[in-house]
């Protein structure tokens, strides 16, 4: 995958230090900022999705 993105909240200092995604139009694939060239986790886009909700619904879980 090429079109990996960093979230929109990092930024200087530890904020650089998180994770990036990058999707097709059936997976999300997701890595860690740190080592890139590690493994990556990959999710099926639904699942993903439904994730992403849950963590906004509950955010300091």
């Amino acid at each position: 995958m090429d079109n990996w993105r960093k979230s929109s909240y990092s930024g200087e200092g530890d904020g650089n230090s998180c994770v990036e995604i990058a999707n097709t139009p059936t997976r999300v694939a997701v890595r860690d900022t740190k080592t890139p060239f590690s493994a990556t986790l990959t999710f099926l886009a639904p699942a993903f999705t439904a994730f992403v909700e849950a963590l906004k619904r509950h955010p300091h879980r």
